[in-house]
């Protein structure tokens, strides 16, 4: 018996000791009601905020609202201002039938300015094309000016050639005759040949600058008896006889050719003056060259010819050359047969005359009929 209460007695502690964990659930229980409750106290903070979050948001909404509502009220004045605007200055308009009267009253004045252009562009037109046939006429002028003062043959023509391109441009039959005559004048200029009168100019001044080059007839004895002097002491006799003889050297010369004509020499003070008689006779020839006279050119060159033949020494290759250079340009032309444009000048205002009598008769008629109205 005894043996069997002992296992009994060893059993109920082994029955009690899972009761301990047992007294340790109840601490576990009051935290997880705390962490709940945090949880829910936390829940309903938020709750909170979020309704406060809402009440702000619904207020700032509702002034919104308000702000929009009085600037809707502002525009609704201002519309209201506008209009009552808008009806006074409708009732200030005319009325319907000044208004009919106005917009016809435009419309003439519409037809009037359209005229008036068309009048101002016809006018425009109409003198453009006589300023330009007033040129003609006045290139024409030129053309006989510089053919009779300078005979200037190339400018005479240029100026032709303008005014005919001038009468072309105006693509007008009345003007056949006029452009007749200055293709008439245009073939004679072409034909004409120009006097290098330049040329000549400059021809005679190289034959000036040559001038001062040129010796007399013969050679002066330069030999004045210092030889003589040399050999002889002074006061002796043939000293005398020596200076004697270097004085007379000058003036007496000794020629082997007797067939042939002896000219006296020329002393210095006459052969300068020889020499700028030769030089003024060129230079006189220049000027009629540039001028365009011929009788002077032709007389200056005779001068230079006779003093060159007269005063030096014809076997002298460069009076020789001189004078040959001479007789060449007295053969050149220094003037010319210009055209006369008398004529051309004369069809050319002709054409003018009638193109101004035509436009007259035409503007006459035009004035008399009365104004269309619109």
């Amino acid at each position: 018996m005894s043996e069997t209460t002992l296992p009994k007695d060893d059993v109920q502690p082994q029955l009690q000791a899972p009761a301990e964990p047992v007294t340790e659930t109840a601490p576990r229980r009051g935290n997880g009601l705390a962490v709940l409750a945090l949880l829910l106290g936390a829940a309903g903070a938020a709750a909170g905020g979020w309704g406060v979050w809402q009440v702000r948001s619904l207020q700032a909404s509702n002034q919104q609202q308000l702000g929009q509502l009085q600037a809707l009220g502002d525009q609704a004045q201002n519309l209201k201002l506008s209009e009552q605007r808008l009806r006074e200055q409708l009732e200030q308009l005319p009325g319907a039938q000044e208004l009919e009267e106005r917009r016809r009253l435009v419309a003439q004045l519409q037809g009037d300015q359209q005229r008036l252009n068309q009048r101002l562009e016809t006018v425009l037109g109409a003198s453009r094309k006589d300023w330009r046939l007033a040129e003609a006429e006045h290139l024409l002028r030129l053309a006989s000016l510089r053919l009779s003062a300078l005979q200037d043959i190339s400018s005479a023509q240029a100026l032709v050639q303008g005014a005919d391109e001038i009468l072309r441009e105006q693509n007008d039959p009345g003007s056949f005759a006029a452009r007749e005559q200055l293709a008439k004048t245009l073939a004679a200029l072409r034909s004409t040949e120009q006097p290098d009168r330049t040329g000549l100019f400059l021809q005679l001044g190289a034959l000036r600058d040559q001038v001062i080059e040129l010796s007399a007839l013969a050679p002066e004895y330069h030999d004045r008896g210092e030889a003589l002097l040399g050999l002889t002491a002074d006061g002796d006799g043939a000293s005398r006889w020596a200076q004697w003889w270097a004085e007379i050297s000058r003036y007496v010369r000794i020629d082997f050719n007797a067939d042939k004509n002896i000219r006296p020499l020329l002393a210095g003070q006459g052969l300068a003056q020889v020499r700028l008689a030769l030089s003024l006779a060129l230079e006189q020839a220049q000027w009629a060259a540039l001028n365009g006279q011929a009788a002077v050119y032709t007389q200056a060159l005779d001068e230079a010819r006779d003093v060159l033949k007269n005063n030096f020494n014809q076997d002298n290759p460069q009076s020789k050359v001189m004078l040959e250079r001479v007789a060449e340009l007295a053969k050149q032309p220094v003037t010319v047969v210009t055209p006369d444009l008398a004529g051309t000048l004369g069809a050319v205002q002709a054409y003018l005359e009638r193109r101004n009598v035509s436009a007259e008769e035409s503007v006459k008629p035009a004035a008399a009929l009365p104004e269309p109205t619109p």
